[in-house]
């Protein structure tokens, strides 16, 4: 489906057709939740989070859709939502964190990651820890970029930033992603 097509769906939308949200909530919800989880990524709650937010999203969606102008592209727009989506649910989790911060015996413990585990998974594991070092603006370009292979003029739309800024944001995220991997796998 193109850009056209969800103009058309969105159209329909606001003509009355549910089916025509549902259609662009099946076209785009792998793409939000895949967002959710690498802006959220918490070992604990990962998946219910990022399933939590992605929900949210699309019902922020569906409630401004009468809204949306289609100046900029449907999914653009829709990721802006999730991007902020994901602030807040970062923001609420920092709070409650600092509400409920552990006693020093209910700290988790530094043992390593036992070896029955898949070399895939550590990597992988390892990727999403170094994302979470970085600074949010950092890693929500190059989750953009990398993982939802956005162009560097889709995430200047989404992210309301210049084109050079963009291309700044991913190198710099880029070469922090290299060190930090770098120092934990050896």
């Amino acid at each position: 489906m193109t850009s056209t097509d969800d103009n058309d769906l969105i159209g329909l939308f606001r003509k009355g057709a549910l089916f025509a949200f549902e259609a662009l909530v099946r076209k785009y919800q792998d793409r939000i939740y895949n967002l959710c989880r690498y802006m959220l990524q918490n070992p604990e709650d990962a998946q219910d989070a990022a399933q939590d937010a992605a929900q949210d999203v699309f019902l922020k969606a569906y409630r401004a859709l009468k809204d949306f102008r289609p100046e900029s592209s449907f999914y653009t727009w829709l990721y802006r939502i999730a991007l902020n989506t994901c602030l807040d649910y970062r923001r609420k989790s920092r709070r409650e964190a600092l509400r409920n911060e552990p006693l020093p015996e209910d700290l988790p413990s530094d043992e390593p990651f036992p070896e029955q585990l898949y070399e895939s998974e550590e990597i992988s594991e390892s990727v999403q820890l170094a994302l979470q070092k970085l600074p949010e603006k950092l890693r929500a370009a190059i989750v953009l970029r990398e993982i939802e292979a956005l162009s560097y003029e889709e995430i200047a739309e989404v992210l309301y930033i210049s084109m050079g800024t963009v291309k700044s944001r991913i190198s710099r995220a880029r070469e922090q992603l290299r060190r930090l991997l770098k120092k934990n796998m050896g």
